[in-house]
């Protein structure tokens, strides 16, 4: 889809549903939350919670109510990769930051995004422990809903990469980051769980850049972040430059993501895949 439809497209009405039942939604995942909810482990050690499940199952059957012709991908949900015959596809992501809902600390959201022909174009992350909610879309901008008030978002518009704060990671660490990090002169750095909520911290200029170079993210990690991200004005690719695309048949980011405010985002990018080479990766094969 050409750039300039993307700007036009009128998605006041899916805005309004998905930052309503991403409320709906924050309702569930919090009464686990001061309560206490069952961990399970799915293959490859990631935990599960009864708020992932039941957060997901309320998300999915209002969407499949709301839209029954669009595609539908979530976390927590069999993929039957039926939305790869669909256009429009809504991404979700129950539960960000699962390891975070654990530990109780509150850095845990709940992501719902929109893609259209592969394209991230409407992203809801709202912030259950503290009641926040990031919304944008194409064509819409990125507000910030904090106790009634509705706050128009703008990524920092810094073009000075050493004056930037860096938004880490909480729950992985990796000296491919620190070498970059370094690489950069980036002194200032802010810690944070779930994607989602990183990207809101670059959405209110409180970082201006998150660098994640390895395979861990998945569509639904990175839909509603980068439609948000986008609305504000920033940018988000892999860590060599390219556009991410959504709704493939392995959702899987192989090549990592750069989230930046846009205004040093080649600049990053030139820096960021000279040292991912310099660890042996590429961009043919990734981080795999």
């Amino acid at each position: 889809m050409a750039e300039q439809q993307i700007k036009t497209l009128d998605l006041t009405q899916e805005l309004e549903f998905v930052s309503k039942l991403a409320r709906e939604a924050a309702t569930i995942v919090n009464t686990f939350y001061i309560g206490s909810s069952e961990v399970r482990y799915k293959p490859g050690d990631e935990p599960v919670t009864e708020a992932d499940r039941s957060a997901n199952q309320h998300i999915v059957e209002r969407i499949r109510a709301r839209f029954p012709e669009d595609g539908l991908l979530s976390e927590e949900s069999k993929d039957d990769l039926a939305r790869l015959d669909n256009s429009r596809v809504w991404i979700v992501d129950p539960l960000d930051g699962t390891k975070e809902f654990i530990a109780r600390n509150g850095e845990f959201s709940i992501m719902i995004g929109l893609v259209v022909e592969g394209r991230a174009v409407l992203g809801v992350v709202q912030q259950p422990a503290t009641s926040l909610l990031y919304a944008g879309a194409a064509g819409h901008g990125a507000y910030l809903y904090e106790d009634g008030e509705r706050i128009r978002l703008t990524a920092s518009n810094f073009a000075d990469i050493r004056n930037m704060t860096m938004v880490s990671s909480r729950s992985h660490r990796q000296q491919i980051v620190d070498r970059i990090r370094a690489q950069l002169n980036i002194t200032r750095e802010r810690v944070s769980g779930s994607a989602g909520l990183k990207v809101g911290l670059i959405t209110r200029q409180l970082a201006d850049l998150y660098i994640h170079p390895s395979p861990g993210c998945k569509e639904w990690d990175l839909c509603a972040p980068q439609a948000l991200l986008e609305a504000a004005g920033g940018r988000m690719t892999d860590c060599w430059g390219n556009p991410l695309r959504y709704n493939k048949r392995d959702v899987r980011a192989h090549n990592g993501i750069i989230a930046t405010n846009g205004a040093v985002h080649d600049q990053v990018v030139e820096v960021v895949a000279s040292i991912c080479e310099e660890f042996g990766y590429n961009q043919d094969d990734g981080f795999w």
